[in-house]
């Protein structure tokens, strides 16, 4: 029983529930970024470079043979994955950067002064006071 009390206190933190966050919306954003670099920003780089479907690009190693399909190295895809992966990233650089930024400014305004309380006051009045006298 102690165990599952333990798992309960870990998965239950606030890093881990943030983490957890954290990936599935990079995840969602992951989907986004390939549906957008495969379908938005490949067709017009492909139609630019002369009517290229990177989808199909690929290097034949063995043709087909009968029912078996042939073996191929898809460049073409690769190239994809490197497009999204350098959208995500770049994505990522920026938030971090703006994150930074922010904890930055956080960190450089100074806190702002604590008001005296009542007694901090007659306080400094009754050694005002004090030096008088003793000049």
């Amino acid at each position: 029983m102690s165990m599952l009390k333990e798992f309960k206190t870990f998965a239950l933190r606030g890093n881990v529930v943030d983490m957890a966050v954290g990936i599935i919306i990079g995840a969602a954003f992951g989907k986004v970024v390939s549906s957008f670099v495969t379908n938005v920003v490949m067709p017009p780089l492909g139609l630019m470079i002369g009517g290229v479907d990177f989808a199909d690009l690929a290097i034949v190693l063995k043709e087909a043979q009968g029912e078996l399909p042939a073996v191929t190295l898809g460049y073409g895809l690769f190239i994809q994955s490197v497009v999204d992966f350098l959208i995500i990233a770049a994505a990522i650089f920026v938030a971090v950067r703006v994150m930074n930024s922010l904890k930055r400014k956080e960190e450089a305004t100074p806190p702002a002064p604590q008001a005296q309380s009542r007694e901090e006051i007659l306080l400094g009045e009754i050694r005002d006071l004090l030096k008088q006298q003793n000049t």
